[in-house]
């Protein structure tokens, strides 16, 4: 062992310590290292020139829990893990690509999993040599760590992992996605990338203190795990904002699955500290390297998508696709122009009425905001109205409509009663009930003409004062009435307190409820049973055909609202029905609910052989479509639909007359999350850039490339048919 330490030190900085060593004996020297050894300060250690233990000091030995004898002969790589050897991962080089080189070891920190436990050593090591030059092994030290190395290591776990939810924080999940990315960029594969933001849980945090929105955050990531697993890499990158990365994955029928389980775990009731507390979840989805190739623009696309999805009215999941683009340029336009709207007195009041359902006599009117910009016509309540919630606006717009429609019902003749919707904002207000009180009092209406309809978000959180808040609004004289019934996760127990005077069956539940694998009808009797029960008044939303307006009059709801009787119309037109006596409206619109088909009208792309067509596309189902623009395609023919954004669908002519023709899909569309329908697939830029283009996240004219079917071959709807 003299020897042994006699060459690691004159093997390092200077001669200082090898004079020093010449003063000492043999025994002197012997007995200087037992000291050392037995200090823990450090050991000792060897290997032959196979890289095989040969000598270990029996202290470090006893460290490990094994006799010296176990440990001799094994590899130096099985004894010592470095980092990336071992499960924990790591940075450092591999402590097998040093020994290969058989150059000095400079310190490292190693992992020994031999014992009863764990435990991590830094070692460090200089090569042996005969006089020829001939490798021997290695001559070592080595020092325990562990108590330094786990402090380190849990300071790097609190500066990687948020400490409330122990899910990844935003630092990691930015080195994860962008580290996978760049690795998928060389092997060719895909990965997909959830937003997910937490809805109403800024009134969780105020209405029932912070460190129940803390205890709320944690179970959310707990459901998280359950419902995702642990192939995926789960983050909170924010207040209540969370993000997953799910490597290999590109169907966006597994996706739109996912992040549809993902909303409905996640508004499941929660119990906190003995209170209930409800929220909702929204879900932006982006797949790589079709929705983008780097980080920073995969991010940007899921953002979008989001954004859309709580556009969309919350509680939704959103694929994205380029023409978000367009539409957040053109809600930043609409969030500059809304300000001014009511200065400009572009917004008025629209009513949709409600009919009795045995006389279809009108009962109520539903008022409806509209927006009339000066230079862009009428704006679609779906585009504003989120966006007035989001800025700030929603109570001053809800304001003056409850003053506008008090005062322009005030002067119709009759006692018809008109509703009006009241978000979960205005709700609340501290100075709600007097913004009602005022409007009344201003405007001199019969207050049983107002009727407000409010959704089940109002009870999230502060129940106690939500049904303070009723009876108070009952004192004035006004009727409630519960929209959207059925949509949200309260409990049944606020209808036996509040005091309601209607409950709207939201449409989701009545469109479609006659199709043969519909369950809504019996959700519609469940509901028609509990509001009789309570005596409530019932309204059917969405009424758009016959065979609905029978289902549901079947069911006994009491009363109805939809398309098929009268779309939403200027108050003038409600006066001249009303002078006229004119209140019964009849039912006109189609016999049956087509649930599969949209009515669509844009130009697509159709393929057939080495030509490229444009064509129009007229409707849209899951399983086909109707498109103009071809003469006389035989039936039969197989062709390829180019939807836009790298959606090529395989389908064949069904049916073909004159310049219409009806095509089948070989594989079922799918839901984009909205209204609309989507391919599961998309052609891949890593094949558009083996085809010879720069490799980019995708775009039409990309994708026409790899069709191979650009330029010339690519001909006018009018002019060809095909043979």
């Amino acid at each position: 062992m003299a020897g042994l330490f006699s060459r690691l030190k004159t093997n390092t900085n200077g001669p200082v310590e090898a004079v020093s060593l010449k003063s000492f004996d043999h025994a002197s020297r012997a007995s200087l290292l037992e000291s050392l050894e037995k200090s823990d300060l450090g050991w000792f250690w060897a290997s032959d020139a196979g890289g095989r233990i040969v000598y270990l000091s029996t202290p470090a030995a006893q460290r490990v829990g094994r006799p010296v004898g176990e440990i001799t002969g094994r590899s130096i790589t099985e004894v010592f893990q470095t980092l990336e050897d071992s499960e924990d991962g790591g940075t450092e080089r591999p402590l097998k690509f040093q020994l290969a080189a058989r150059n000095s070891i400079k310190p490292v920190t190693v992992k020994l999993d031999m014992g009863e436990g764990q435990s991590w050593w830094e070692i460090a090591a200089v090569p042996q040599t005969d006089g020829q030059g001939k490798f021997l092994g290695y001559h070592g030290i080595a020092r325990d760590v562990s108590d330094t190395f786990e402090s380190a290591r849990n300071a790097e776990k609190l500066s990687r992992y948020d400490s409330l939810t122990g899910l990844s924080n935003r630092y990691r999940m930015s080195h994860q996605l962008g580290a996978t990315l760049n690795a998928f960029k060389v092997s060719k594969r895909s990965c997909a990338i959830m937003l997910m933001d937490l809805d109403r849980f800024k009134q969780v945090n105020d209405t029932m203190g912070h460190p129940a929105g803390d205890e709320l955050l944690k179970q959310v990531a707990g459901r998280l795990k359950r419902v995702l697993g642990d192939k995926v890499e789960i983050g909170r990158i924010g207040g209540d904002e969370f993000q997953v990365i799910m490597p290999d994955e590109d169907d966006r029928g597994v996706l739109g699955d996912l992040g549809q389980r993902v909303i409905q775990m996640v508004s499941q009731p929660y119990s906190i500290n003995g209170m209930r507390a409800v929220i909702g979840c929204s879900v932006g989805i982006a797949v790589a390297p079709f929705d983008g190739i780097e980080e920073e623009e995969l991010i940007k696309a899921a953002d979008l998508a989001l954004y859309s999805a709580k556009g969309g009215g919350r509680g939704q999941f959103r694929f994205y696709s380029s023409d978000l683009r367009d539409q957040a340029s053109h809600r930043h336009q609409i969030e500059a122009d809304l300000r001014d709207a009511v200065a400009r007195d572009e917004l008025e009041m629209h009513y949709q009425p409600i009919v009795d359902c045995k006389t279809h006599e009108v009962a109520c009117v539903e008022a409806l905001m509209r927006w009339n910009h000066t230079d862009r016509g009428m704006i679609s309540p779906a585009d504003f109205i989120p966006v007035a919630e989001e800025v700030g606006i929603i109570r001053e717009l809800g304001e003056w409509a409850l003053n506008s429609v008090c005062e322009t019902v005030q002067t119709w003749p009759g006692s018809i009663r008109a509703a009006v919707n009241v978000s979960a904002v205005q709700f609340s207000a501290e100075d709600f009930v007097d913004i009602v009180k005022r409007a009344l009092k201003n405007t001199g209406i019969d207050p049983s003409r107002v009727e407000l309809e409010i959704t089940e978000s109002v009870f999230v959180g502060d129940m106690e004062r939500a049904l303070r808040l009723f009876h108070e609004l009952k004192e004035l004289g006004v009727r409630l009435s519960l929209d959207d019934f059925g949509t949200g996760y309260s409990s049944l127990s606020y209808l036996r307190d509040a005091p309601f005077d209607k409950i709207k069956i939201d449409q989701s539940f009545v469109r479609g409820c006659t199709a043969e694998d519909n369950k809504n009808d019996a959700i519609i009797a469940a509901i028609v049973s509990l509001a009789t029960a309570l005596g409530m008044e019932t309204v059917a939303e969405g009424v758009e055909t016959k065979d609905e307006l029978r289902a549901v009059t079947e069911e006994g709801v009491s009363h109805l609202q939809g398309m098929l009787f009268s779309r939403a119309v200027p108050s003038d037109d409600i006066v001249e029905r009303l002078e006229a006596g004119e209140m019964k409206y009849v039912p006109r619109g189609p016999e049956k609910y087509r649930s599969e088909r949209r009515t669509e009208f844009r130009k697509i792309g159709l393929i057939h052989g080495n030509d490229r067509y444009n064509v129009f596309l007229r409707n849209l189902s899951k399983t086909g479509a109707k498109i103009e623009g071809l003469l006389d395609v035989p039936v039969g023919t197989d062709i390829v639909i180019d939807l836009g954004g790298g959606q090529l669908a395989v389908a064949c002519v069904r049916r073909s007359e004159g310049f219409s023709q009806g095509v089948e899909f070989e594989t079922p569309l799918i839901s984009d999350g909205a209204d609309g329908l989507c391919t599961r697939h998309r052609v891949s830029p890593y094949q558009i850039e083996a085809a010879g283009k720069p490799l980019r996240a995708l775009n039409d004219e990309a994708v026409a490339a790899i069709t191979g079917v650009m330029g010339s071959s690519t001909k006018s709807f009018v002019e060809v048919e095909i043979t």
